[in-house]
């Protein structure tokens, strides 16, 4: 180092001299970079001289090395990301079995049926490939490197295609694309309603008020007789925890009766449950074993034949849970005083909450839409209208008004939305609480997610084609006719997956290639995340799930489109009923705290259930993994709507539209994630 008369000195670092101040003598990559042609020097006199300097080759070499070095590193780091993407995309795809397999297609239904979809998604995927070629082609003149004459024709093609979709495809595309923003913009403007009213409820503390038990819980006289029903097919992981929730209810044991309803087609799950109904019953608990020879109707043909029994016309209300599903101890006390005195209330609905809401990012996307779907939907059209569809669970019926409708019916495969809208037009009113809970799962495989909606959203299409002449032909008022049939069915239930699939999986990526017809970006992206903000308000605490939320909206229009077309044209697997896979999540902390639990004094049943033999669990879960081997499963649709999105993302650079470029290129990769099965439970 050689140092330098007043402030500055100069330093060699690897062959290389700069020129740096005495109060910080550290060299840096700044003063390396620094394009300065004049230098100034303190001579021996004090005076300041000033020469040229030329740049250092090796400086340069030295700065360009230095950020070769960091491209380098960004590019292994992406490099890295993308082989461990395509290691899981090939384990996939080797291990994987499609949805197009013959082995698992429903029985009883048509494969040519259930192709038609996909069939013409890959036909609009080849068209669109096809297309892209040959737009490149032209944008880049590829043609005129060829012989004389070619570029001369393709001149004419090309004129001929601008002319053909100028006329002829945008004109109905663009009308289309009109229609479904209308539609968009009519549900959007439903949201702001059920939010503001959401809000209003909050702001004067609207809730529903119930009479006081005023009587001796011990006498039991002014405690109603309630009926307690848990419904259950093969879901041994989960029966333990549901029947000792609703056998530890806090209600007079004299006064209510809980009914195991198994319709489980496996003999040894039907022995598990048999004998832990005994265990409660051995404990003192009100508690009775109901299972079907002939199981018909699913879960409506359960409950029906439950409700056949010669002892229920003693009970007046009927509290319904599913296998996963468990109350807390008051439940009960919280929701039958609603009926006290209020004489057209026919059900008392509570909300749900998850226990695996954090599984993983498919359960925080499904708790986005529940809490919404409880905390906005189903408030305010309770508070305001009285009514609202019935969620199968978590609730309490007044038997008399599931006797005045009809009783449960297995025409369609949401019985719970049946019973409610038959008994809204016998005139009886609802009540939600949204400040009673109820513990229970979320699906945690997208296979299970997946069958799921596909029932949420056949079943009501199903329903609607039966209940519109009734709902025509009753005496309630025209607002709640208009209600149900333009709000509650067309809107909420037909439209929203219309316009979902229609606007962002087809019109969309049509646009690009067919300029002529507009999307505005308003369209593609600000409207969008509107309604993703107003739907993610009720879980704040998802906010950074926000843009993932949107995408896995629209990736699952394509499965809400399917059964919304299956269930509205009477097609088969409008048919299918699947029970939900349930992990038992719940059930594993449970586990301790039976052990630990001590018999109450007072009714001598055990607190956290009864106790399992874990080494038995241990040993039949391990029996089971041995019988059973997972696929992932790989699902056709989402794939070649994947690669059509991705295509439709290439062509919109041409026309350089950076929103609609970004949304395909996104909503691709999302549609690519799920089609391969790789959100949600990782399966082996």
């Amino acid at each position: 180092m050689a140092p330098l008369f007043g402030w500055w000195q100069r330093e060699t670092h690897r062959g290389t001299p700069v020129i740096v101040k005495m109060e910080n003598p550290n060299w840096s990559i700044a003063e390396i970079e620094g394009e300065e042609d004049e230098e100034e020097l303190v001579t021996r006199d004090g005076s300041f001289s000033s020469r040229s300097r030329k740049k250092n080759a090796k400086q340069i070499t030295w700065v360009l090395l230095l950020k070769a070095h960091r491209a380098a590193g960004c590019l292994t780091g992406l490099a890295s990301a993308m082989v461990s993407l395509g290691s899981a995309v090939k384990r996939r795809v080797r291990s994987g079995r499609s949805d197009a397999d013959p082995a698992l297609v429903p029985r009883g239904e048509n494969q040519v049926v259930r192709s038609r979809i996909y069939g013409c998604i890959k036909a609009f995927l080849v068209l669109s490939m096809l297309l892209l070629f040959f737009e490149v082609a032209y944008y880049f003149n590829l043609w005129r490197l060829g012989m004389g004459g070619v570029h001369v024709l393709m001149d004419q093609v090309h004129e001929g295609w601008q002319r053909l979709r100028a006329e002829y495809i945008a004109p109905p595309l663009q009308f289309l694309s009109d229609a479904c923003t209308v539609m968009f913009l009519i549900q959007t403007m439903d949201r702001v309603l059920l939010c503001l009213g959401c809000l209003l409820i909050k702001l004067k503390g609207i809730k529903p008020v119930a009479k006081a038990l005023e009587k001796d819980p011990e006498s039991g006289s002014d405690y109603p007789m309630v009926l307690v029903q848990i419904p259950m097919c093969n879901e041994r992981e989960v029966y333990q925890q549901s029947i000792a929730a609703c056998c530890n209810l806090d209600w007079p044991k004299s006064n209510f009766l809980v009914q195991v309803l198994d319709d489980s087609d496996d003999p040894t799950t039907q022995t598990l449950i048999r004998e832990e109904v005994e265990k409660w019953q051995k404990n003192g608990a009100r508690i009775v074993y109901r299972h079907r020879v002939i199981r018909e109707g699913y879960k409506a043909g359960n409950l029906k034949s439950a409700m056949s029994c010669s002892y229920v016309k003693d009970y007046e209300f009927v509290a319904i849970f599913d296998a996963d599903f468990q109350p807390m101890p008051d439940f009960l006390k919280r929701t039958v005083p609603h009926f006290k005195g209020n004489d057209e209330v026919g059900l008392v609905q509570a909300r749900w909450s998850f226990v695996n809401k954090d599984e993983n990012l498919l359960t925080r996307l499904q708790n986005i839409n529940l809490c919404f779907h409880f905390e906005v939907e189903q408030q305010v059209n309770g508070i305001f209208i009285n009514f609202f569809g019935f969620n199968g669970t978590a609730g309490v019926w007044r038997r008399k008004a599931l006797e005045e409708s009809g009783g449960w019916m297995e025409r369609t495969t949401v019985e719970d939305m049946d019973i409610a809208v038959r008994a809204h037009l016998h005139g009886w009113k609802f009540v939600f609480l949204n400040d009673v809970e109820c513990q229970c799962e979320l699906p945690e495989s997208y296979e299970a997610y997946r069958k799921q909606q596909h029932r949420w959203h056949s079943g009501p299409m199903q329903l609607f084609r039966l209940c519109l002449p009734d709902i025509i032909k009753s005496k309630i008022g025209v607002g709640k006719k208009a209600n149900l049939i333009f709000l509650f069915f067309l809107l909420r239930k037909l439209i929203l997956p219309f316009y979902s699939f229609t606007l962002f999986c087809i019109i969309l990526p049509m646009t690009m290639f067919v300029p002529e017809a507009e999307l505005p970006a308003w369209v593609v992206c600000y409207v969008p995340a509107f309604t993703s903000l107003l739907n993610i308000l009720p879980a704040p605490g998802s906010f950074p799930f926000i843009i993932p939320y949107l995408l896995f909206e629209n990736t699952m229009s394509v499965t809400k489109f399917n059964a919304m077309i299956s269930g509205l044209f009477q097609l088969p697997s409008a048919h299918e009923w699947v029970v939900t896979k349930k992990s038992g999540r719940s059930s594993e902390g449970d586990l301790v705290s039976f052990a630990l639990s001590k018999k109450d004094d007072a009714t001598g049943l055990r607190v956290g259930g009864s106790v399992p033999n874990l080494n038995e669990l241990v040993k039949e879960e391990k029996n089971t993994n041995k019988k059973k081997k997972k696929h992932n499963r790989i699902y056709s649709k989402e794939l070649a709507l994947a690669f059509l999105l991705l295509t439709a993302a290439a062509r919109s650079l041409l026309s350089k539209q950076g929103i609609h470029f970004y949304f395909l290129l996104f909503q691709g990769i999302s549609f690519l994630l799920v089609g391969l099965d790789l959100i949600g439970e990782q399966v082996s």
